[in-house]
């Protein structure tokens, strides 16, 4: 696939504090900066997003990738594998997320907000009152909230980046492991 939207030229400072940050400009923030003000708000925001601490780390990127599969979304599953060795994640574990329903490696709360991430993605929605009430009651109202505004976030960058004809950029190369396509037969129908 390619891009959709041309890349826009970012200010000389931004290019080489992303590129010594990262290693390289992730292609979103290069065709956001099309649309200056959306982009820094985008950023702001997802600066914001990262320093949420009610809901653990773990989950919460383990939610970001079951949404990016659903999507098909590469580029948020690169980034996010390379997240997950950053934060010191169980690597063999995020590389399953695509596939988690077939994977023994999750727990049953893991496995909850895995499901829970794709009832949120589905279109329509496809939430329950018993999921969400489990969540609830194993995570508190202030991490369930934090969790579901997260994913929202997740569903909001896929679909921008598959959109926009965004696709993995290479981040996932740190963490040694490939990434993993989601099986056809477990598909959520996301579109009715």
């Amino acid at each position: 696939m390619t891009l959709r939207v041309p890349k826009a030229e970012l200010a000389p400072e931004l290019r080489a504090s992303m590129i010594k940050t990262l290693g390289a400009v992730p292609e979103p923030v290069e065709v956001l900066w099309n649309n200056p003000g959306l982009a820094e708000a985008n950023q702001e925001f997802s600066a914001k997003v990262g320093t949420w601490d009610a809901a653990d780390a773990s989950l919460k990127t383990f939610a970001h990738m079951a949404v990016a599969a659903q999507v098909g979304c590469s580029w948020c599953l690169d980034v996010n594998y390379f997240h997950a060795l950053n934060q010191n994640l169980d690597l063999a574990k995020a590389s399953q997320v695509p596939r988690w329903r077939q994977s023994e490696v999750f727990t049953p709360l893991e496995r909850d907000v895995l499901e829970y991430a794709e009832a949120m993605t589905s279109t329509p929605p496809t939430v329950t009152d018993e999921l969400s009430a489990s969540l609830l009651d194993r995570l508190g109202p202030a991490a369930l909230v934090e969790l579901t505004v997260f994913i929202g976030f997740a569903n909001m960058a896929a679909r921008c980046n598959t959109a926009h004809g965004i696709t993995s950029q290479g981040y996932s190369d740190a963490c040694e492991i490939p990434l993993a396509a989601r099986p056809e037969t477990s598909r959520v129908a996301s579109t009715a």
